[in-house]
């Protein structure tokens, strides 16, 4: 007889059923928009309990990969594109990579007093005159992001004079523009305000993630941006080994 392996403690039952789940989305048995078995038709199959059956729907859900329809069923879930936190990424590159259209409308590029918050993000005095920008970013014609970017004029003083749009993204020129060196990566959930719920055509109510970001040449803060992305729509994540140095493109 084989020898049975005792290198790796077996699978928890709910996650055995996630696997389960996951080999058929990535084998493309599943595709999105596909309702998948009923918990009752899986507790049956797996003669697992119906609480091991929501754990493994439920982790799911919260990962992505599945939508719960209320009175209707669990659906393949439409993949969310996902940004990675250890890079500067211009989302133009990520969205073309995914054979997908990339659209941009600016909606204010000019001068601006730094408010106390921004100043601090700037390391300048409140009141300055700063470079600001506000434009949201598209993926086939689906806002995916709005963008607040605040940019030093000592740092970037180019970046006014630029026509930003489907050709030419802010975070592109930069990175052509002006070597960076240090970057910081801040991520909260939050609700929009009213006029960042129109702007990305969504329900006030709809949680979004907002990630803030520095970045710094020669020890000079460059810019500080606030990128919201419906939550519903856009994911954030990062792999990387660990002990490895890693570089910010």
């Amino acid at each position: 007889m084989p020898a049975t392996d005792t290198s790796k403690p077996p699978k928890a039952l709910y996650q055995q059923l996630k696997s389960f789940v996951l080999e058929r989305i990535q084998s493309g048995q599943w595709q999105p928009g596909d309702m998948i078995p009923s918990e009752n038709q899986l507790v049956s199959e797996f003669g697992m309990s119906r609480m091991t059956v929501n754990r493994a729907l439920r982790e799911l859900t919260s990962e992505g990969y599945l939508e719960r329809i209320s009175g209707v069923g669990t659906f393949i879930a439409e993949p969310k594109p996902q940004s990675n936190l250890l890079m500067i990424a211009n989302i133009a590159d990520e969205i073309h990579a995914r054979g997908h259209r990339y659209h941009c409308e600016v909606s204010t590029l000019g001068r601006v007093a730094a408010p106390l918050a921004v100043a601090s993000a700037l390391d300048v005095p409140t009141g300055r005159s700063v470079y600001y920008l506000r434009c949201v970013h598209y993926e086939e014609e689906v806002a995916v992001q709005l963008e607040d970017r605040y940019v030093s004029p000592a740092m970037a003083p180019g970046f006014i004079d630029q026509r930003f749009g489907d050709q030419l993204q802010p975070s592109r020129y930069l990175l052509d523009n002006v070597p960076v060196d240090e970057m910081e990566h801040i991520v909260d959930a939050l609700l929009p305000n009213a006029k960042d719920a129109a702007a990305l055509d969504i329900d006030p109510q709809e949680p979004c993630l907002a990630l803030m970001r520095r970045t710094w040449a020669s020890s000079q803060v460059v810019t500080y941006v606030r990128f919201l992305h419906p939550s519903s729509r856009y994911r954030l994540g990062s792999r990387f080994a660990t002990g490895a140095a890693n570089q910010a493109g």
